[in-house]
């Protein structure tokens, strides 16, 4: 037998033990008889609103980006 015939050999017996590996796997992950565990119970919780949640702090801020932007690409030009 020349060397590249068993390195065909080998390669295709390591993708099959691969395959056969990864089914195995994939098997063990399913469960027979499925757990289902319900329970109920009621909280109340109160949140804070952060500022930067907050829509208008936003705009706020987009308007200021932008005058500062104008101010900076006007320069120093007088007429």
């Amino acid at each position: 037998m020349n060397t590249a015939l068993i390195s065909k050999k080998v390669e295709s017996f390591g993708i099959f033990m691969l395959t056969f590996f990864f089914s195995v796997m994939a098997f063990a992950q399913e469960t027979t008889k499925p757990s289902v565990d319900i329970s109920t119970t009621s909280t109340t919780t109160t949140t804070t609103e952060e500022w930067y949640s907050n829509p208008i702090f936003w705009v706020i801020g987009a308007l200021l980006l932008i005058v500062l932007i104008a101010v900076i690409a006007r320069g120093n030009k007088r007429d």
